[in-house]
């Protein structure tokens, strides 16, 4: 690292940090312009600042590290996080948390299951079970910018100059958890300060500079490429195909991917109920609540994974620098900063790092304004006797932003590897959550208790399963799901079903599909509105597959294209070329009116 290196990378961090000021007076009006940006932000900027929001830098390491290890059979590992996601969004799903007119996605419980008791119940249940997801991403989050920060800044020489022996201990042995900290405390900083328009305003700016960063070193990696160098990687580097068992894997590090072809069906099945049940972070859910109307909020789902396309680009250009020209790699979540730091040239390192930098400063801050929104919203104001005005709120709301990331921080120096804490909040924590997530919008007899009888006890054995490392992820994560399955029907059957003025009026107003008939005949719908219903499920359905296809297809093709694959990229350009094309039809033309 050069001076004008860390000169760039000062001049990033002081830039975004004016921002969160320039925009303190706006978002202090309300807890509506706090954390929703007053409804008046374009849905393109949302759908810019929702993308870069999933482009964080620990997530990336990650991508990098699975890749390394499994080349492109690792896309089957993303379903794990939902990476498809945006056909849900733009297909239905964006409309749906729209119409649901709320602040936070805990808030929505009281307009599914009614503001009795039972309704409460739900959304204080929610409200935990968000904060604990978001303050152990945060952790995770914390983990990974540690590891990254310290390659490229030697934190153990300042332990020469000085003679504190705890000084000297923080900075050998804890360096990658001090740097963590340091960054984090300048990020909470400026989303202190202003809410989602900071959040939002400099997630597009950190998109711009984090395309730039991608296409740049995707470049890099295509033009090193020669025929030689591609010749050593394995055989199967880049098939797709799925061997149900692993055998070189038995007894490694990567022991967890010898029953690949089990493990695959898990990942499936929990990225289809993960994407089913809604947005599947709890700051998305906030991004499609801040858009303008449904309209918006289906184009902010289209929108939503373009911006992600140069990762995988990005990803793959590192893992091909580091397969072919790159020796002794013992960490494989440290694969990306050292090829960055030994590829590019002067000046170019400065721009890159202040880009990965920005995808993680914009994750970070979107999963500290999201969690804040749940505690002053869903947790304190209830709670608060005498109701608080709109400034003591937001004041609060302060408070509220340092206790997660001091929490989550916390948790980050519990976390062994960025792959374990991830493993754990995607295939546990969040197996406790995703079957009565799913129920909540497609079967009109979940009521309240029945949420939460299923997400507690889903919260119960993921809590089991972090101190039981042992058991394997595809049997914990089924365990956990039938748990959670079996508490949500006994706990809603057992009880009174929800208000027939609640599940009217939440039918009339979000308009979702499924198992709803005796809401549908009470709210009196005709025949003929009943037909135009049901094909219009079967059309969201079908526009699901199809976006499905167009943005698995969009992320391979420059995937392929930077290993000069060129015949792969080109036939993975055409199949996404055809999906967009005649969803243009399906979906473009079908949306609902300004």
């Amino acid at each position: 690292m050069e001076v004008i290196d860390y000169a760039i990378i000062g001049m990033y961090f002081v830039v975004v940090i004016a921002l969160g000021f320039w925009y303190q007076r706006r978002a202090a009006r309300s807890l509506d312009a706090y954390f929703l940006g007053g409804k008046q932000i374009h849905w393109l900027a949302l759908a810019m600042s929702g993308s870069v929001s999933n482009f964080d830098i620990t997530g990336t390491m990650w991508i990098v590290s699975i890749l390394f290890v499994l080349g492109f059979k690792s896309m089957w590992h993303h379903w794990m996080w939902g990476f498809l996601m945006g056909a849900f969004f733009l297909a239905y799903m964006g409309k749906w948390v729209r119409r649901s007119n709320v602040m936070t996605a805990a808030e929505w419980m009281l307009t599914r299951f009614g503001r009795g008791p039972a309704g409460i119940f739900a959304r204080t249940t929610y409200a935990l079970m968000a904060v604990i997801t978001l303050t152990s991403f945060i952790g995770y989050a914390f983990q990974g910018i540690g590891k990254f920060a310290s390659v490229y800044i030697p934190l153990e020489r300042a332990a020469e100059y000085t003679s504190v022996e705890w000084l000297q201990v923080l900075c050998t042995r804890h360096e990658g958890h001090v740097l963590a900290a340091a960054i984090m405390a300048v990020t909470t900083l400026y989303v202190l300060v202003g809410g989602l328009y900071s959040v939002v305003v400099t997630d597009v700016v950190q998109t711009v500079i984090l395309t730039a960063s991608s296409v740049l070193i995707a470049f890099i990696a295509w033009s090193k490429m020669t025929p030689e160098a591609l010749a050593a990687l394995p055989s199967d580097w880049t098939s797709l195909a799925v061997p149900w068992h692993i055998k070189e894997f038995a007894g490694t590090d990567n022991a967890a991917f010898e029953l690949f072809g089990a493990m695959v069906i898990v990942w499936v099945l929990k990225g289809l109920l993960l994407n089913a049940g809604g947005p599947a972070q709890m700051y998305d859910f906030q991004r499609f609540l801040a858009a303008r109307n449904a309209r918006d909020a289906a184009k902010v789902g289209a929108a939503w994974s373009l911006f992600l396309v140069v990762r995988w680009a990005m990803a793959v250009g590192i893992v091909l620098l580091a397969l072919t020209d790159v020796a002794g790699v013992s960490d494989t979540e440290k694969v990306m900063p050292m090829v960055l730091r030994d590829y590019l040239p002067v000046g170019v390192r400065g721009l890159v790092l202040a880009g990965l930098l920005a995808a993680f400063m914009s994750t970070f801050s979107s999963t500290v304004n999201s969690a804040a929104s749940f505690i002053v919203r869903d947790i304190w104001q209830p709670l608060e006797r005498h109701k608080a005005d709109e400034r003591e709120a937001v004041h609060f709301s302060y408070f509220a932003t340092v206790f997660v990331v001091l929490l989550g921080v916390i948790i980050g120096f519990q976390a062994e590897s960025i792959a374990k804490i991830w493993n754990w909040i995607m295939m546990s924590l969040g197996a406790a959550v995703l079957v009565p997530n799913v129920l909540r919008w497609y079967w009109w007899r979940m009521n309240g208790w029945g949420y939460s009888a299923g997400t507690l006890a889903g919260m119960l054995l993921s809590l089991v399963v972090l101190f039981r490392p042992e058991v394997p992820a595809w049997y914990s994560f089924g365990l956990i799901c039938a748990a959670s399955l079996g508490m949500s029907v006994a706990g809603s059957l057992l009880t009174a079903p929800v208000e027939q003025e609640v599940l009217m009026a939440f039918y009339r107003s979000v308009r979702p599909f499924g198992f709803w008939r005796p809401v549908q005949v009470k709210a009196g719908l005709g025949t003929e509105q009943a037909r135009d219903r049901s094909e219009s499920a079967s059309l969201a359905v079908f526009n699901v597959v199809l976006g499905m296809l167009a943005i698995a297809c969009v992320y391979l093709a420059p995937m392929y294209l930077v290993g000069h694959w060129y015949g792969r990229a080109g036939a993975c350009s055409a199949a996404a070329a055809i999906s967009v094309g005649v969803m243009y039809f399906t979906w473009y033309r079908n949306l609902p009116p300004d």
